[in-house]
């Protein structure tokens, strides 16, 4: 059973930082993938950022130059640096691993949640 828990949310003014953790029961390298997803309140959960098992890592167009995903290895931990927060990043931040299986020549992709951290950004 994979357990993803994140920390490091809370309250920030317009222009400051965050970090936020997603510790993992196993080696961040054994997924396929690992990212951050957002949703705020009256809106779908979209996508923030990425980093896959090969170490590249994708972001949203509106985080772009902000945020940063890293992963620790020897912490079983995946990072997210969010720098120059907007208001508009107010939301529930969630971690999500994805591993692919292959089943009768396809394959089958299964993913994993977090329980979400709250991020609110407000003077």
């Amino acid at each position: 059973q994979v357990q993803l828990v994140e920390s490091g949310g809370g309250l920030v003014q317009p222009g400051g930082s965050l970090r936020l953790s997603c510790a993992t029961s196993r080696n961040i390298f054994s997924f396929n993938s690992m990212g951050w997803y957002r949703q705020a309140p009256g809106q779908q959960r979209e996508l923030v950022g990425i980093i896959t098992d090969t170490g590249s890592t994708n972001y949203a167009d509106s985080v772009k130059g902000r945020f940063t995903i890293s992963g620790d290895v020897a912490k079983n931990t995946v990072y997210l640096q969010m720098n120059s927060l907007k208001p508009e990043d107010t939301a529930v931040y969630y971690c999500n691993a994805r591993v692919g299986t292959v089943v009768g020549g396809s394959i089958r992709w299964s993913d994993y949640w977090g329980q979400g951290t709250q991020v609110t950004v407000s003077s």
